[in-house]
């Protein structure tokens, strides 16, 4: 619960930098991105105990919950301040920066996808498990 309040903390202050923001539209995306996912941390946090899962299901659920939020709002932030918007068309209008910001924003965004992927598959499998004992 606390990397959740962590991350909806960063993502208000995110906010301030707006306006100055070579790409300002991808900088909404990574403020709305971390407070969205600071929330659902903090979700997750109160319904922990509902998990049936072994201590290292656990602890591979929670640190790719905790880096898929953190590196989603990063990301984001990155495009947003060096103009590196190859990964995030819609929200860049196709702006591009240097292959060295397009390169760390990709890696950033596609590792997301990768731990995000990870952290809802275990969490479902959790809960399954806890529904079939319950039954």
């Amino acid at each position: 619960m606390q990397h959740g309040f962590i991350l909806v903390l960063i993502a208000l202050l995110t906010g301030f930098l707006l306006p100055v923001l070579q790409i300002p539209r991808l900088g909404l995306s990574a403020h709305t991105i971390g407070l969205l996912s600071g929330v659902l941390l903090i979700a997750i946090g109160a319904i922990w105990s509902m998990f049936s899962l072994s201590a290292r299901q656990l602890v591979v659920m929670y640190w790719s919950w905790v880096y898929s939020s953190y590196a989603n709002w990063l990301g984001c932030l990155l495009g947003a301040i060096t103009g590196a918007g190859l990964m995030t068309p819609i929200a860049s209008s196709g702006a591009t920066a240097g292959r060295g910001a397009e390169l760390v924003v990709a890696v950033l965004l596609a590792s997301v996808a990768i731990s995000s992927l990870i952290a809802v598959a275990l969490s479902i499998w959790g809960l399954r498990l806890r529904n079939e004992e319950l039954t």
